[in-house]
């Protein structure tokens, strides 16, 4: 009688054949290229400094950093579809003053929360803004420019890039902060409104220190003081508001980098690390000084802060300037 023999496993590898196969580890990120939706066209300072920082990225990664423009609606849009992304670290978006920090008080119907539908990943700039004037302004402080407006209240034409604009603003905070009160002309961008500055039709403009530097630079128009607390490295010269004639003033146009809410810690560390990294980069500083911006680096944390503190100064400038945009 044959006997059939069966091999015997032994019993030391029997946990072995009962663990579960190991999982394919997971793909390193990024394995495809990843897309940064800037909320305005192309050419605007918010896409001109995305760019510079995608280029660098796409260098450090192994995929490309690609930019997509979706303007329109004051950024309202593409801020929405950053948010309604999934958090998987291959859509990214640039907030800015305007999207994140004053859209939330003057539109009515906003499409996102931006306080809550965001992961902080850094600020990226901060954007200078200032007062200019047309050399015909009897005055080259912002003493004169108070002086003026509180001899004629409501009589002297002040031109910004368009209503919420973060240059509309800033000089809503000014005549708060001064008890001032200016005819706030409204155009559709620096562009328009630096013309009419140019050819005397408006003697003062709110802009930012990057649509202003070239006419300063060539004598076009007069600065008179800045917005930020600390005074612009492109002009040292140039007197903050703060330390003239509104103590505490503080404002500015910047942009940085979210992600949707919900995107990992370790990714938001890790896009943070490579951020920072190129922003701290001095060739890349020297750049962003060149078009009016100071680099910005700094931590998730102190991103979500700062834009918290954004929301709730434009807040209560928007409610004492009864500021609302239609939409």
């Amino acid at each position: 009688m044959s006997v059939t023999r069966r091999a015997a496993w032994p019993l030391f590898a029997l946990p072995a054949l009962l663990r579960p196969a190991p999982a394919r580890a997971q793909a390193a990120w990024p394995d495809r290229p990843v897309k940064i939706i800037v909320p305005f066209p192309p050419g605007q300072a918010a896409d001109t400094l995305t760019r510079l920082y995608a280029e660098q990225l796409s260098q450090r990664w192994p995929q490309r950093v690609i930019v997509e423009n979706r303007g329109g609606g004051a950024g309202a849009p593409a801020l929405e579809a950053g948010a309604r992304a999934a958090p998987d670290g291959y859509t990214l978006t640039a907030g800015t003053s305007g999207t994140l920090g004053v859209n939330p008080s003057v539109l009515p119907r906003i499409p996102y929360d931006a306080e809550r539908d965001f992961a902080f990943i850094g600020n990226v700039a901060i954007l200078p803004l200032l007062i200019v004037a047309h050399p015909s302004f009897p005055g080259r402080d912002a003493q004169a420019v108070v002086a003026a407006a509180k001899a004629r209240p409501g009589g002297v034409d002040l031109a910004t890039a368009g209503p919420a604009s973060s240059q509309h603003m800033s000089a809503e905070l000014f005549a708060h902060m001064t008890g001032t009160k200016f005819n706030m002309v409204h155009y559709r961008g620096s562009g328009p409104a630096m013309a009419d500055l140019l050819a005397g039709v408006v003697p003062l403009m709110f802009d930012s220190v990057t649509s202003a530097l070239p006419q300063i630079q060539a004598g076009k128009v007069i600065p008179i003081a800045v917005t930020t607390p600390t005074r612009a490295p492109q002009l040292p010269a140039v007197p903050t508001i703060a330390e003239t004639v509104a103590p505490g003033y503080g404002a500015y146009g910047w942009t940085g980098l979210v992600g949707p809410a919900g995107l990992p810690t370790e990714l938001v560390a890790k896009i943070n690390g490579d951020l920072n990294a190129v922003l701290r980069e001095p060739a890349m500083q020297q750049r962003f000084l060149d078009l009016g911006g100071t680099a910005a680096p700094g931590t998730p944390e102190a991103f979500a802060e700062f834009v918290r503190r954004e929301i709730a100064q434009w807040r209560e400038v928007a409610r004492i300037a009864n500021v609302r945009l239609e939409g």
